[in-house]
């Protein structure tokens, strides 16, 4: 089963967007330094990045979670396993990649299943067994196959690309230095809030929906949605235990992943790109009739 989400609509949405707040800044900035060339800067720098980040979505997200590519010889169950889902979908086979942390999670990316990555944490490849996998990455190939990882994937690049300008906003200040070496506050802390706060909302902007639509679509694919709800079971109970430290990088790439890697109350909670995961496992155990 195939969903159509408007990805592409959505997608120049997000770039609209954030063409708008670079172009905010930019105007912070020529107001506060007295020169309109900052406009021009960033609206060209937003054009260029919109055109990198279209094409680069996941080799970003997979940088920035230190990935590294593995072959047949290297993982021959991962290999396996999506060999067999992709040939069941009648889809391409993305490649395959696994990052270097203990935190079990999996995600997948990529502008189109032609050119799509899943990538498997070392955590999860420990935790679970060859079935759970199996439901797992049944549901990340169903992201591909929805074509929602395009959305998802433009969304936490461009995420971590206003985090990035915010950080260099700290440092430049924004603000127009008179004679005396005076800089205006205002500007300065409204650059320094205006882009964490965008790229929360560019990262909000998936919706939580499309979990539950892949698990349901994952469940069909592998015909077995125990096998998803034990290993979302499980993916909760370690990361309780091992959860993921909190980077500017593993922040945007979060919102693609399977499980929320972190843990917190309060606000963070709040903002999760995530739905409860209570409520993922009872849907999962009703279709199979629990």
């Amino acid at each position: 089963m195939r969903r159509r989400y408007h990805n592409g609509l959505k997608t120049v949405g997000l770039f609209l967007g954030l063409w708008v707040v670079l172009l905010l800044i930019g105007g912070l900035i020529a107001q506060g330094t007295g020169r309109s060339l900052w406009i021009w800067v960033f609206a060209v720098f937003g054009v260029v990045m919109t055109f990198y980040t279209y094409w680069n979505s996941a080799t970003m997200a997979l940088r920035q979670m230190n990935a590294y590519p593995v072959t047949q010889q290297d993982r021959p169950e991962l290999y396996a396993i999506v060999t067999e889902l992709s040939q069941r979908a009648s889809q391409p086979m993305p490649s395959i990649w696994v990052a270097p942390t203990r935190t079990p999670n999996a995600f997948a990316t990529g502008r189109d299943p032609a050119h799509a990555a899943v990538c498997c944490t070392e955590g999860i490849l420990e935790i679970l067994g060859q079935r759970e996998l199996r439901g797992v990455l049944g549901h990340e190939l169903m992201h591909v196959y929805n074509r929602d990882i395009l959305i998802s994937s433009v969304a936490s690049a461009i995420g971590g690309l206003i985090s990035s300008v915010a950080q260099f906003l700290m440092f430049f200040g924004g603000g127009r230095r008179d004679g005396q070496g005076g800089v205006n506050p205002l500007a300065a802390l409204a650059t320094a809030i205006l882009a964490p706060v965008a790229a929360t909302l560019i990262q909000l902007s998936i919706s939580r929906t499309r979990e539950f639509d892949a698990d349901e679509d994952g469940a069909e694919l592998t015909q077995d949605p125990l096998a998803l709800s034990s290993a979302l079971r499980k993916l909760e109970t370690v990361t309780d235990r091992v959860p993921m430290e909190p980077t500017p990088a593993n922040q945007n790439v979060s919102a693609l992943m399977i499980a929320n890697p972190f843990r917190g109350q309060g606000m963070r909670k709040l903002f999760s790109t995530h739905p409860p995961m209570a409520e993922r496992i009872a849907r999962l155990e009703k279709m199979a009739g629990y």
